[in-house]
């Protein structure tokens, strides 16, 4: 995204990727900011890719934090309206605006989709049912994502309750990325 190098100003807690271990890179370690997707930042260090979550780009330094917050700014841009009434196409769109932090495809376009259903509950609201599955099962990001997934699905204003569950049958292969996604990777 960028080749400039950034020194945090402060402590930022972070995930290891593809790990998923919580860890604080220290104040003073330098980064370099290779994606701002779906809420989240990914960068590199010495010692690795890590993801640092919206709240904690100011710790990137105010220079950085200008530019994330408009990459950040510029992806919410696609985001469905949250209010109304309930659609699954809602949730599909919703479910768009979530990345994995090593690859700029959403976790739709990358095929990690394998299934949505909805029901109503008796509130009238609607439980959502999702399986995904992740690029490589060694994957510790895993989780991260898949919370992701439900954080933004609960957030839908029709939506009582998600549950996201990670399944490897079948298992993915890159012929599962559409062909927007394709497009993005340049593997047309």
């Amino acid at each position: 995204m960028t080749d400039e190098t950034y020194y945090l100003v402060d402590d930022c807690p972070a995930t290891l990727i593809p790990a998923g271990d919580a860890v604080v890179l220290e104040k003073g370690s330098p980064v370099s900011i290779n994606q701002a997707l779906g809420g989240s930042v990914t960068v590199s260090t010495p010692n690795g890719l890590f993801r640092i979550e919206q709240e904690d780009v100011a710790k990137i330094g105010a220079a950085a934090e200008k530019f994330l917050q408009s990459q950040l700014a510029a992806s919410d841009a696609d985001a469905p309206v949250m209010e109304g009434p309930y659609s699954e196409a809602q949730a599909w769109h919703v479910l768009k605006s979530c990345f994995d932090p090593e690859i700029p495809v959403n976790i739709v376009d990358l095929g990690l989709i394998y299934s949505l259903q909805s029901q109503e509950t008796t509130g009238g609201k609607y439980k959502v049912d999702v399986q995904m599955t992740l690029t490589a099962q060694g994957c510790g990001m895993g989780p991260t994502i898949a919370a992701d997934a439900k954080e933004k699905l609960e957030a839908l204003a029709g939506v009582d309750f998600a549950n996201v569950q990670i399944v490897w049958d079948p298992p993915w292969n890159p012929r599962m990325i559409s062909d927007a996604g394709k497009a993005k990777l340049g593997l047309e």
